[in-house]
């Protein structure tokens, strides 16, 4: 089924998707609202949605519109009220030696290299751990309409991981990130949603969103260790209680 509506960024054909097997959890059928993200009005499109609840992934634009389920919660952070917490601060600390590097969203050999070895450690049973070059370059480049990758590099040049981030006109949004598996105690996958924070607080720039918290997905848990954390409900976006996002 699709629709014609009338957005901000102008006039856009929506489509939902057929029942698929949920992939976060195993008794459950997810579908999925969906647009393409195309032309002039692309970057303009992609922010509204984002504050709509919807996630990029490709040049797609989508929001689960499961039947008897609201288990997918679009989550983003305050940054002016976010403040870390004592092991994120030793996160931060223990990350010190390295260096952010803002990129084009391009693919590379380096970083594809890395992300074959992320998946391959913690997802070696997903599709994307069987990703090839040329399917990476097209996760990375497809639909990036104001996508950037920052980069995070070691004292000697090294990649240490990186995250595929989209701008928004209210913030930032976390795409995708990955980071070398062989070094767990840095906690590099919370030191660049970290990074990523006080990015969009130099800049001024009002959240980063973080797409689905899943309250039963363990794959989503690590979310809720960002808080104070907003939530989209049915009346708007609304800090959610320590009770609520406890994972």
């Amino acid at each position: 089924m699709s629709v014609i509506k009338s957005t901000a960024a102008g006039l856009h054909q929506f489509h939902r998707s057929a029942p698929m097997p949920c992939p976060y959890l195993s008794d459950r059928v997810e579908r999925k609202l969906f647009t393409r993200l195309a032309g002039d009005d692309a970057a303009a499109l992609n922010s509204l949605l984002t504050r709509a609840g919807f996630r990029r992934s490709h040049d797609v634009l989508y929001r689960p519109v499961c039947s008897g389920c609201d288990a997918c919660v679009p989550v983003r952070i305050p940054v002016e009220r976010f403040s870390p917490s004592r092991s994120m601060r030793r996160c931060i600390a223990a990350n010190g030696d390295l260096a952010v590097i803002e990129r084009p969203a391009r693919a590379t050999e380096e970083l594809y290299r890395l992300f074959l070895a992320y998946e391959q450690s913690r997802h070696a049973d997903s599709d994307m751990a069987r990703m090839t070059a040329a399917d990476f370059a097209t996760m990375i480049e497809e639909g990036a309409a104001a996508a950037i990758l920052l980069e995070f590099r070691r004292d000697d040049g090294g990649l240490e991981g990186a995250i595929l981030v989209d701008r928004l006109d209210d913030g930032y949004s976390a795409i995708y990130s990955f980071f070398d598996p062989a070094s767990p105690e840095r906690g590099t996958g919370t030191f660049m949603i970290l990074a990523l924070a006080e990015r969009a607080r130099e800049k001024g720039l009002a959240h980063v969103y973080l797409g689905y918290w899943i309250g039963e997905s363990r794959k989503m848990a690590y979310k809720a260790r960002f808080r104070p954390l907003e939530a989209l409900t049915a009346k708007g976006w609304r800090t959610l209680s320590p009770s609520e996002d406890a994972g």
